[in-house]
């Protein structure tokens, strides 16, 4: 009989695991948003919009418009921002990070290849305490970068590149590798992997467990802790790019932006 009873647990076991994948997450459109823009950016706290026109990055409330250029720096890279009143830009291809504050005027530009211990970044973002996050190619190590003091300093032990997408907030730095291996480091040093992560386009990291992905025009959410994957329902057939803050999704397409209303499991 006890073997009989652990013989069904076992057919029960995956049938669930199988149900809980096939779960969906219910969305409710809460606003629609008319934009002309290449790259949509997302959203700060207080409903501000920042957007990517002709490599020209814009910022946009209900009544005005601001705009950064700068040709010399070639393509915007990666956008950070976390901090409305510290916005990075990243311009990898000139080794180089632009931060602006909250009307987009230049507040400083740093030039890695100029550090005294010259710098090849491939990945930043901002941190804590006037800090930068910074992958730097040459040591393959991820460090912190002072602003203010124009100093750095190496953090994690040396790893091969492959980092395949990242993302970081002030106190920890993500990323995905080409195996689809999801790995934080703190600002420690130490390095955890989080888990293994199905092929996607696209992916926006919520919390060290959670993180929405998208593959082929279907949205995942997926919580590792819980062993939970749920279809997320959005009336959209195709989209450009999607961004989550604060239970808000927006889903960014060619006619502009929906944002819908999003309870994670």
């Amino acid at each position: 009989m006890k073997k009989l009873h652990l013989y069904l647990l076992f057919l029960i076991f995956p049938f669930h695991c199988i149900i809980s994948q096939q779960q969906k997450v219910q969305v409710t459109p809460v606003s629609i948003q008319k934009i002309d823009a290449d790259i949509f950016e997302g959203y700060d706290g207080l409903g501000n919009s920042y957007y990517i026109k002709n490599n020209i990055f814009f910022k946009k409330d209900e009544n005005n418009i601001w705009q950064y250029k700068n040709v010399t720096l070639g393509k915007i890279t990666k956008v950070d921002l976390q901090n409305p009143l510290k916005i990075v830009l990243f311009y990898e291809n000139f080794n180089s990070v632009v931060l602006l504050d909250n009307q987009l005027n230049e507040v400083q530009k740093i030039n890695f290849s100029k550090n005294p211990i010259p710098l090849v970044v491939t990945a930043t973002g901002i941190s804590s305490q006037n800090q930068l996050w910074v992958y730097d190619s040459l040591n393959q190590q991820i460090g912190l970068f002072d602003y203010l003091k124009n100093n750095y300093k190496a953090v994690s032990t040396s790893f091969p590149e492959s980092i395949k997408m990242y993302q970081s907030d002030f106190n920890t730095f993500y990323w995905i590798d080409n195996n689809n291996n999801w790995f934080s480091c703190d600002i420690f040093g130490k390095i955890t992997t989080k888990g293994k992560i199905a092929d996607f386009d696209f992916i926006e990291i919520i919390n060290d467990q959670q993180f929405i992905y998208s593959k082929n025009n279907v949205l995942i959410f997926e919580d590792l802790k819980k062993k939970g994957k749920y279809k997320i329902e959005i009336s959209e057939k195709t989209f450009q790019k999607f961004y989550y803050k604060d239970q808000i999704l927006s889903i960014f397409t060619s006619k502009g932006i929906i944002n819908y209303k999003i309870t994670t499991p």
